[in-house]
């Protein structure tokens, strides 16, 4: 398995991970499928912000998963916290892959500087938990009822990550008050 940044040749992989996640789990609490087109588009645009689009590759060039991260709310105030995404191709969970995928997604946050990581995840998703407790995440909070799909409502657990221990003031920003 190899880990690499993703370009457009890899869009249509990642539409079949992303569309079975949507059409089949509650993983992504979108209904929208997409296309190869779609997600070429949303891989120039993340990695035109700054962001990372990983995916990791069978050697005869399948995706097997894909992993990214951008920005967690809009305000600059949050400019060092980013929100995180790590999907792996269905009946391939439980290999490695998902593990590849974060390892290297940390090592990208910590070399562009991102102090907090932070884990949106379906609560009952329970392998998804786990993962990232295995990687030091640590629950710090459930919102309840804050989703519907598939005709139910779904809770929101949040796991984070400190990703080192600059002080807040090494931004170079000052207190306007």
């Amino acid at each position: 398995m190899q880990i690499l940044d993703a370009t457009a040749q890899h869009a249509g992989g990642i539409a079949e991970i992303y569309n079975h996640a949507v059409e089949h789990t509650t993983a992504i609490w979108n209904e929208r499928l997409v296309d190869a087109a779609d997600r070429a588009e949303w891989i120039a645009e993340r990695q035109a912000g700054g962001f990372p689009v990983l995916v990791a590759l069978e050697g005869d060039g399948t995706v097997l998963g894909y992993a990214t991260y951008g920005p967690w709310r809009p305000h600059d105030g949050y400019r060092h916290t980013v929100e995180h995404s790590v999907y792996v191709r269905e009946g391939l969970r439980g290999r490695g892959t998902g593990s590849a995928l974060l390892t290297a997604l940390l090592e990208r946050a910590r070399a562009q500087r991102i102090h907090v990581m932070i884990a949106g995840i379906d609560a009952e998703n329970e392998g998804s938990v786990r993962l990232h407790e295995r990687f030091g995440f640590t629950r710090v909070g459930v919102l309840p009822q804050v989703g519907v799909k598939f005709g139910r409502w779904l809770d929101l657990a949040f796991l984070q990550l400190v990703l080192d221990q600059a002080p807040a003031a090494a931004d170079g920003s000052s207190s306007s008050r």
